[in-house]
């Protein structure tokens, strides 16, 4: 064991291959997340999931999860499960809250969901839809890992918002390029292979078309741009409604990759803090000693965090962002609010995707439940940010009207802050 732990040490998480080896022990573990609590519900007869024959369990799951019906988006790209049902005309539905994510697709033999453990990241899931009396999510054995606990993930168990140059099939031109999206990326990158309703002025994105030439993949922008009716695109009247919804899009590539940056946070903290401590066994350390490098891997880890949280990279929008659905007003009245009545899950949708740039997901289970070095970390760079000590470097586009803003939102609203927050010490 020292041998393996004198190699490992020092490794960061997205080199670890083995997610059952040290503190983590993904695959052994008892889950913690809403859809293994909801399965409890189901198991102990306190919930009955109702089944219809055009959806099946879909209306119930979401209802049980509560998740919007609201949230639903469109992908017609061969690129998950079920592909063999997938395609233009039967695109599949994704609908998603904070920390759970639903896939539907027309006769498809299972629902997929997968949603977040607040320790150990995203874990997946299938439901038969079959008519049963107690339906069983079943969870992945590691098939799913293959790609989401992957450099796309940076590691660890999360997940991948894909943008791809689809044939009239649905499949891929892979040789063409792909590009895993999130609030970074530019627009003209993003929707390859989903289809997109709403509006978004003179900006250009790679939605609602397919690449017909296999030698040399383009898409028509112009004709998939601004589309706020795909009744002549798709199957529209199979799905519970009718959008494919461009602000919930921008939401998902955002959350997806901001639970990615706490997983990875998470494990790489946890991993280092007991390859430290089996250092210190070998060596005859203190038990309590933490090296040099075991603080840098948590710095750097938690630095990460922090620079996706707060938007310092975030790619700037030109024109007005306009949804079809009624997406952006649901997912706004679910925030928190200060005692001016701003919430972090406000939107902007004109120069940039919300008017507070520090992701509302500082409020999830998730992140409330990540080691105390990385939270430790967090808030005294958070605090020092915000109050203007340090306006350099990756902040530097923070205005001082934001950070006063955020500043108030997270006093007001966001428990767990450490005393110097009010004490303005």
């Amino acid at each position: 064991m020292a041998i393996g732990v004198l190699l490992a040490a020092g490794t960061p998480i997205a080199a670890q291959v083995n997610l059952d080896w040290g503190p983590i022990k993904y695959s052994s573990c008892t889950p913690n997340d809403p859809v293994s609590k909801l399965q409890k519900r189901i198991d102990t007869g306190i919930l009955k999931l109702q089944f219809d024959e055009k959806h099946g369990y879909l209306r119930s799951v979401l209802s049980a999860l509560d998740i919007s019906e609201s949230s639903q988006m469109l992908v017609f790209s061969k690129t998950s499960h079920q592909l063999h049902r997938i395609s233009p005309w039967s695109a599949r539905a994704l609908y998603f809250n904070d920390h759970t994510y639903v896939g539907w697709v027309d006769n498809g033999d299972v629902i997929e969901a997968s949603s977040m453990d607040p320790e150990r990241g995203a874990m997946f899931f299938t439901l038969r839809q079959e008519k049963t009396a107690r339906p069983k999510f079943v969870r992945d054995k590691g098939q799913c890992l293959s790609c989401h606990a992957s450099a796309h993930t940076q590691g660890v168990p999360g997940y991948i918002v894909r943008s791809v140059y689809p044939s009239p099939s649905g499949q891929p031109h892979y040789g063409a390029g792909t590009f895993n999206t999130d609030h970074s990326s530019p627009l003209r990158e993003r929707w390859g292979g989903w289809y997109v309703t709403g509006t978004h002025g003179k900006q250009r994105h790679m939605g609602n078309e397919v690449a017909t030439d296999r030698d040399n993949p383009k898409l028509d922008v112009e004709s998939g741009a601004n589309v706020t009716d795909l009744s002549k695109r798709t199957r529209t009247q199979s799905h519970l409604t009718k959008h494919s919804d461009i602000v919930a899009l921008m939401v998902l590539e955002h959350q997806a990759a901001m639970h990615n940056f706490i997983t990875y946070a998470s494990y790489e903290t946890r991993v280092s803090l007991f390859q430290c401590a089996e250092m210190n066994r070998v060596f005859e350390r203190p038990a309590d000693h933490v090296s040099d490098s075991t603080k840098r891997r948590i710095r750097r880890a938690s630095d990460k965090l922090l620079k996706y949280l707060l938007f310092s990279d975030e790619e700037p929008l030109s024109d007005r962002i306009q949804g079809t659905s009624s997406f952006a007003k649901e997912f706004s009245a679910r925030g928190l609010r200060d005692r001016k009545g701003r919430s972090l899950r406000d939107f902007d949708l004109e120069r940039r995707l919300f008017k507070y740039p520090c992701s509302y997901l500082i409020n999830s289970d998730a992140f409330r439940l990540l080691p105390a070095q990385v939270k430790d970390h967090v808030y005294k760079r958070l605090w020092e940010i915000l109050t203007g000590r340090d306006d350099s470097g990756d902040f530097a586009l923070l205005s001082r009207a934001d950070r006063e803003a955020i500043l108030a939102i997270l006093t007001d609203t966001h428990e767990g802050l450490p005393g110097y927050w009010k004490s303005g010490k």
